[in-house]
C-alpha cells in the first residue's frame, strides 16, 4: 500500500507539472495585451491604457532585491533615458507588495514603476507565473507592447545581465517603423 501511495503521489505531481507546462506560452504575439490596473510603489494606480500611444516594456521578475532581480531593475534603470527617447515606459511587476516595491526602488532609486500584483492575476494573464507546491512567484519574462496595445515582442528566457539592452536593441529596430504603422 505504501509503494501504491508513493507512485500516486509521484504521478499526481509529474501530471501537475506537465500540466503547468502545456499551459505555457498561451499569449502570442500579435494580441491585444491584457489589460490591468495595479499599484505601483508611490501608490499610484497604474492601467495598461494609461500607456497607448507608446511603446511598453512589461518586465516581469520573481521578487525584489534578489541577485538576478536587482541586476535587471539596474539596467533597466541605468538606460532609462534611452528607452525614453525610443518613447518606451519601462514598468516592472511582481507578485511582491507595495511595500516591498517601496523599498526596493528607493534602495536603487529605480525612476520607473514597479506593479504590485500580490494575487497575481496579471502574471496569470500574461501567462508569466510559476506555481509550486506552497506558492506562486513571476517568471522572469518580459513583452514589449506596441503603441497599438499589441503583444509585438515576448521574451521568454531572461539573462538579466544583458536583457535591458537587448530590449532596447529590438525597439530601436522596430519601434519607428512601427509607429509609423499605427
Amino acid at each position: 500500500m505504501r509503494a501504491f501511495r508513493k507512485t500516486f503521489l509521484y504521478t499526481l505531481i509529474a501530471s501537475a507539472l506537465l500540466s503547468a507546462g502545456a499551459l505555457a506560452g498561451g499569449i502570442e504575439v500579435g494580441q491585444q495585451a491584457p489589460e490591468f490596473k495595479l499599484q505601483d510603489q508611490n501608490l499610484e494606480w497604474q492601467s495598461l491604457s494609461d500607456y497607448r500611444g507608446q511603446w511598453v516594456v512589461l518586465y516581469f521578475y520573481p521578487k525584489d532585491d534578489t541577485p538576478g532581480c536587482t541586476t535587471e531593475a539596474c539596467n533597466f534603470r541605468d538606460e532609462i533615458f534611452r528607452f525614453k527617447a525610443l518613447g518606451a515606459a519601462v514598468l516592472g511587476v511582481s507578485m511582491d507588495d507595495v511595500e516591498s516595491h517601496q523599498a526596493f526602488a528607493e534602495k536603487y532609486s529605480l525612476p520607473f514603476p514597479l506593479l504590485a500584483d500580490t494575487e497575481g492575476k496579471v502574471a496569470k494573464a500574461y501567462d508569466a507565473v510559476d506555481s509550486y507546491i506552497v506558492f506562486e512567484t513571476a517568471n522572469r519574462e518580459t513583452f514589449i507592447i506596441n503603441p497599438q496595445g499589441e503583444i509585438f515582442h515576448h521574451y521568454e528566457d531572461v539573462d538579466p545581465d544583458v536583457h535591458a539592452e537587448e530590449v532596447l536593441e529590438l525597439l530601436k529596430a522596430n519601434a519607428a517603423t512601427a509607429t509609423e504603422a499605427g
